[in-house]
């Protein structure tokens, strides 16, 4: 086999083995949580208010794996693999242990894990994707949410129909089998320095004005990031339960979850192909109002169509988000990116965690969503007309 037939099966022998990564720690470490909600709540097992609180500390594990990344120095592989082996005990945990509190420790530890693979498995993949001249592969990466999301909600409500506690046992097991297909890629260990194959990273702006612009244009993508996790993590963590307020009796419902990991899909081959020349910003800005638009259906349109086409809405730009985030603080900081994509992560990472918590109370007292989910969809209109007004102001001095 020729040298490019090699690298070409080598970048997608990686960004397959990152998918599968990325659809066992987010799919189902992190989002299993979602169609099994309802079933825990049908048993009795636990109230809303308990269930948003459980949600809860799982995004506060998410927010402590993803700004204590920075801090560990052990090689990727290995981070990938040990991140991926907790996660399938922690998902047979949910079904074998039974209080509450072991939950709560078990769901926190989860998002701890599901940050570390996601980081860790991100950065293998990219890397070795440079090394293979095969960037645009990284859509394929990012597919592995959306995957994982469309296996719990198809899955989770099937095994569900034996009980909760066979429900998070067979995940776990499903875990197991998709860790051991792609163990092995993870053997290659620390990649040497990328070569001339890289894609060379954005030149971080130059001059007192431009890092004074890119100073503001870093301070606005911290705070409206966050507003992206907690607009679009109400719908995310009770998107069963809504639909099935909305819909009593209808099989539909627990449809709607596979839907929205099912069009992550796209939206994450259509984001990273995205020109590089456009702006991220104003990227940002449509991805928000898309999402705001599919939370406000819900609400405004509480039918099948209206919960489809709302879960399409929210799904297709969840992964394209983080991207164009992403690829804007490259743009600002170059190289040195990875302290504000840190402090983006944590900011995103409050949202999701106040969400839930605002949310399950308030949903449980009135007896309704409607509320939470309207601020929710507000909060992300707000980001996404403030995200089009820095792109505007942008834009000023070239026009003068």
């Amino acid at each position: 086999m020729s040298e490019i037939g090699r690298d070409r099966r080598g970048a997608w022998r990686a960004a397959l083995a990152c998918m599968v990564t990325l659809a066992v720690a987010m799919g189902l470490g992190r989002f299993a949580f979602t169609p099994m909600l309802p079933i825990m709540l049908s048993e009795g097992k636990l109230e809303l208010a308990a269930g948003g609180l459980l949600a809860s500390l799982n995004y506060l594990g998410y927010f402590f794996g993803a700004v204590s990344c920075a801090a560990i120095g052990i090689k990727a592989s290995s981070m990938v693999r040990g991140g991926l082996a907790a996660t399938a005990v922690l998902l047979l945990g949910m079904g074998l242990l039974h209080s509450f509190t072991s939950w709560g420790i078990l769901r926190t530890a989860a998002g701890v894990m599901s940050a570390w693979v996601f980081v860790f498995a991100s950065g293998w993949g990219m890397r070795r994707l440079a090394e293979t001249n095969a960037p645009t592969l990284a859509g394929v990466i990012y597919t592995g949410p959306g995957i994982g999301i469309a296996m719990t909600g198809l899955l989770g409500g099937a095994l569900g129909r034996w009980g909760s506690e066979a429900g998070w046992i067979g995940l776990g097991l499903l875990a197991i089998v998709l860790i051991a297909v792609i163990w092995r890629v993870f053997d290659d260990g620390e990649l040497p320095a990328v070569g001339g194959g890289a894609v060379p990273a954005p030149v971080a702006p130059t001059g007192a004005a431009g890092a004074a612009s890119a100073r503001s244009d870093a301070i606005w993508l911290v705070a409206l990031y966050g507003l992206a996790g907690f607009g679009y993590i109400i719908t995310a963590t009770f998107l069963p339960v809504i639909a099935r307020q909305a819909l009593p009796g209808s099989p539909w419902p627990d449809f709607f979850w596979p839907l929205f990991g099912l069009a992550i899909i796209p939206g994450a081959l259509i984001g990273a192909r995205a020109p590089t020349h456009w702006d991220n910003r104003l990227l940002l800005a449509v991805a928000y109002a898309l999402q705001a638009l599919g939370v406000v259906l819900s609400v405004a349109w509480p039918t099948i169509g209206g919960f489809a086409l709302g879960s399409l809405l929210l799904g297709m730009p969840f992964t394209a988000i983080t991207l164009f985030a992403m690829r804007e603080a490259r743009r600002l900081r170059g190289n040195a990116a990875a302290g504000l994509i840190g402090y983006a992560t944590a900011s995103y990472g409050v949202g999701q965690i106040i969400g839930p918590l605002f949310a399950a109370p308030l949903a449980q007292r009135t007896g309704s969503f409607e509320l939470p989910l309207l601020v929710a969809a507000a909060a992300l209109a707000l980001g996404s007309v403030l995200f089009a007004v820095v792109w505007s102001k942008s834009r000023a001095p070239m026009a003068a």
